[in-house]
């Protein structure tokens, strides 16, 4: 059997990881897995339980005992059965994902997850430590970014449709932390890996982003074909 491909996107929130990391998994024929999906679905079940989101061993045996699986093809996630694809998607738990994930015994919990999944199919995994610490050998490095400006406005925009009220200097500024505190954590803080390559989404649309990295993909690989009707 030949080794197994694996995409790693790393980046800040909203730079655009999710959207591109699923738009490239149909194009390769390659399975889509959103790791933030997994640490937001911990963080769900943490304040569903009313867990402290400061028990560092509560938060880790959830997030050892989560059944979390990821719809194929789409962004369905389901946590122990439950269909949570529409609740994992507010800014609170975004907020207590970003706590959870700074908890070394909760990554360490999610990255087992995470190379169970790869090592069945070849993969696009998008989070924010995939390339540095989840798979370091991975083939293809990609660090997404974007201004913490267009981060928020993309936010908001996203909210708005969704018929919720934001404010682009409040979005922003929650960025601003996010990114302070996955930074800055102890345990696999956000950065670029050494050999990835850098993408600054600000100024491109999504088609233009979906293009350059395919292009990345496809010159470190001898498999990144184009799988699309």
């Amino acid at each position: 059997m030949s080794k197994r491909i694996v995409v790693a996107i790393d980046g800040p929130s909203g730079a655009g990881k999710s959207t591109i990391a699923r738009r490239l998994a149909g194009r390769l024929g390659f399975l889509y897995i959103d790791t933030g999906a997994m640490y937001r679905a911990v963080g769900l079940w943490a304040l569903q339980l009313r867990v402290n989101l400061s028990d560092m061993h509560r938060l880790e045996q959830l997030a050892r005992e989560a059944r979390i699986e990821l719809g194929p093809g789409d962004s369905t996630v389901f946590l122990n059965g439950e269909d949570i694809s529409e609740a994992i998607r507010t800014q609170e738990i975004a907020d207590a994902a970003s706590r959870a994930s700074a908890v070394p015994g909760v990554r360490r919990a999610m990255v087992e997850k995470q190379r169970e999944m790869a090592s069945r199919a070849n993969v696009v995994m998008e989070g924010r430590d995939i390339g540095t610490v989840v798979f370091p050998g991975a083939p293809v490095k990609i660090y997404l970014d974007a201004t913490p400006e267009v981060r928020a406005g993309r936010r908001v925009k996203e909210l708005h449709e969704k018929g919720l009220d934001a404010h682009v200097d409040e979005i922003a500024g929650q960025i601003r932390e996010r990114d302070r505190r996955d930074s800055t954590r102890a345990d696999s803080p956000l950065m670029q890996a050494h050999d990835a390559v850098y993408v600054d989404s600000s100024g491109l649309d999504i088609g233009e982003v979906e293009e350059a990295i395919l292009r990345i993909v496809r010159d470190r690989t001898s498999n990144g074909k184009d799988h699309a009707s």
